[in-house]
């Protein structure tokens, strides 16, 4: 039996599984699992809870903080704001100290100060079997009811952009979790601090990337890219919709620094975690606004492509990228280039 690599379940696997298993039974789910969709939404009249899940699985630093974060951006994803959150908390046996579930409960504690979130409840236990904490969020969140915003909400027309860059997250986590190798690539301590920092600076959080775009444009689509990178987002956002994209490679923004890391450690930073960034959905005409208001705020924004197509029946998604005037398939990966990374190193 073939089994599957670290990260996200195959796309076609999990929309099979979906249509299987997931039943929808009560008529105030508005929003229910789907590929692509960040969150689930439920109907409460005026008002809407949006809910979501999320482990934390390939950091070892900060957990906590990690938890909070990537759940809070798939609520703003929906045009949410993130009100609750609960954790379970799961510590091997081998490292279940008192200090380590303080300094686990103190970082989500922080990351919800910020957030202006409040911590509900959750659960904490040791168990055997695992090498290290894991921590899995759920996070609350509340939004008018005719103010949602879906994954699966791209228009024919629509101007696509990214907020921040290319593999954020990506950045921290190997300087945080593979500082030896980049020093034998002949990185200095300053630039292991400030690639190790991009978890806060620029930071993975895209609860203001979220708002700010909601406030300044006409809105039709936000997705919070995480394992598989920018590249699994697109085929996502674009499966979610049912339409077809045209993206330019040259307009990908990635920082100096994360491509530098990138480059040293051989992966490809479109198919590495990539929270932190945002694709937003838009009508062309508010592009410039959308991206000004975010500029003003210190964010940067850019137009990465277009929606080309609506969706035709019997066909996937098709999502091509133009590089040097020419146009390729959209680079698949199987895999989180961080996840092959420590893979192949471990």
């Amino acid at each position: 039996m073939t089994t599957f690599p670290p990260g996200k379940v195959p796309h076609h696997v999990l929309a099979r599984l979906l249509q299987t298993h997931a039943a929808h039974v009560d008529p105030r789910l508005r929003v229910g699992p789907g590929v692509g969709e960040d969150a689930a939404v439920i109907d409460f009249g005026e008002t809407s809870l949006v809910a979501k899940t999320d482990p934390i699985t390939f950091a070892t630093d900060r957990v906590g903080w990690y938890a909070v974060n990537v759940n809070a951006n798939d609520i703003a994803a929906m045009g949410a704001t993130p009100k609750w959150f609960l954790s379970t908390v799961i510590v091997p046996e081998h490292l279940a100290t008192e200090s380590l579930f303080e300094e686990i409960f103190a970082q989500i504690a922080d990351a919800c100060s910020q957030l202006g979130v409040s911590v509900a409840g959750g659960h904490s236990e040791v168990t055997t079997g695992l090498d290290r904490p894991l921590v899995i969020g759920q996070m609350l969140g509340e939004v008018n009811s005719n103010e949602v915003i879906r994954s699966s909400g791209l228009l024919p027309g629509d101007a696509l952009l990214l907020t921040k860059g290319l593999a954020i997250e990506a950045t921290s986590i190997v300087a945080r979790e593979m500082p030896d190798t980049l020093r034998g690539k002949g990185w200095s301590d300053r630039d292991l601090a400030e690639a190790a920092n991009y978890l806060t600076q620029p930071g993975i959080s895209v609860v203001e990337d979220a708002r700010i775009a909601q406030a300044a444009g006409e809105i039709h689509a936000l997705h919070d890219p995480t394992e598989g990178g920018v590249a699994t987002a697109l085929v996502e956002i674009a499966t979610a919709s049912g339409v077809d994209l045209d993206i330019d490679a040259d307009t990908l923004p990635i920082s100096p620094l994360s491509q530098r890391l990138c480059d040293d450690v051989g992966i490809d930073p479109f198919g590495a975690i990539s929270s932190g960034a945002l694709l937003i959905g838009c009508t062309a005409g508010t592009t410039r606004t959308i991206v000004d208001a975010l500029a003003t705020r210190g964010i940067v924004a850019a137009q990465i492509g277009t929606v080309r197509s609506g969706h035709v029946e019997g066909r996937s998604s098709e999502v091509r990228l133009r590089r040097d005037d020419s146009w390729e398939a959209l680079p698949q990966f199987s895999v989180d280039e961080i996840a092959r990374l420590f893979t192949e190193t471990s």
